[in-house]
């Protein structure tokens, strides 16, 4: 085992500071990715900044959407009211994630961090970009069922494993951090980054920063949304395929809509391509399932993961049928 040192933060500002003067510090709250992380040798950190004091659990409602507190836990999200009844693909994302168990422990920031589930990384053993840069990427060539069939590169193709994500994508939320710097508003698309040949870097996060909360704005898409996540078991599972649809309909004709998609890409993603083939036009089974056909169009899978591509295009026919009232 590892030695590393402990303290415990009594307000975000001192957390920011403990974090930037400490070389290898790391934030603690529920700890439900971290420690399994640091137990299996896969991250070091020589200090760990415990920030379950800091106000920053609360969920409040205003004219303009939701702020989430950084470390509300993801049971009591899911279960707020005003999430359930405006905002319901959030709800049913965080309780398609993890376990009860999970739920009950696990922040909103915590969850956002949470790291790939590629065995390749997980696996000391093995070889991995992501863990150890330059030492390569055995699933290009390996098993890969899980990876990505999207905005993979020749360094890595793990795909990100938050459902919470996913659904955040969906709704244009940004997520709030506050560092040595400031503070700082980074909307949740441009918060997770591609691979590209440094897949050890995986979001925009600057040294030290805490997420303190995440924002949802209110949208006309946001109550009639939706998610759908396909696994190979029904709990304590991570997605295959899982799709995000938020849509403002009136009858047939798709006046807007919001499209996200999880297990098939390295980050959550994104598809302004898929929109615009249904935005303006009726939801019919052929223009969703043109979408279906753009979402895909640059796929690059592989020996194990081409049934993605086919399983993703039916998970949002499925999703969009069912909210579209056409099922």
């Amino acid at each position: 085992m590892r030695s590393f040192s402990y303290a415990s933060a009594r307000d975000s500002a001192e957390a920011v500071r403990l974090a930037g003067r400490t070389p290898g510090a790391a934030f603690i709250a529920g700890g439900t990715d971290l420690l399994n992380l640091m137990k299996d040798g896969v991250q070091h950190h020589q200090h760990l900044i415990d920030v379950n004091k800091l106000d920053l659990a609360r969920v409040t409602e205003s004219a303009s959407g939701l702020r989430i507190g950084g470390l509300a836990r993801m049971r009591q999200v899911a279960e707020h009211h005003a999430v359930r009844a405006r905002f319901p693909v959030l709800a049913e994302a965080l309780l398609a994630s993890a376990s009860p168990q999970v739920r009950n422990m696990a922040t909103m920031g915590g969850n956002l961090l949470q790291r790939t589930r590629c065995g390749y990384f997980r696996d000391t053993g093995s070889a991995c970009n992501k863990r150890v840069p330059g030492s390569g990427c055995p699933a290009l060539q390996g098993w890969n069922r899980g990876h990505a069939v999207l905005g993979g590169s020749e360094s890595c193709i793990a795909t990100h494993p938050s459902d919470l994500a996913v659904a955040l994508t969906a709704l244009d939320a940004a997520v709030h951090v506050l560092g040595p710097g400031g503070a700082r508003r980074i909307p949740v698309g441009e918060f997770y980054r591609l691979p590209g040949d440094t897949p050890q870097v995986e979001t925009s996060l600057r040294p030290a920063e805490l997420i303190t909360a995440v924002e949802v704005p209110r949208h006309p898409t946001a109550r009639r949304s939706r998610y759908l996540k396909l696994r190979d078991r029904a709990t304590f599972e991570f997605a295959v395929v899982s799709v995000a649809a938020a849509l403002d309909l009136r009858g047939h004709f798709v006046r807007d809509i919001r499209l996200a998609f999880g297990g098939i890409a390295t980050k959550p993603w994104r598809s302004a391509e898929a929109e615009a083939e249904l935005r303006g036009k009726n939801l019919t089974v052929a223009t969703v399932e043109q979408a279906g056909r753009v979402l895909v169009r640059e796929a690059v899978p592989r020996q194990g993961n081409e049934f993605k591509v086919e399983l993703v295009q039916r998970a949002l026919a499925e999703l969009l049928l069912d909210l579209g009232g056409l099922r």
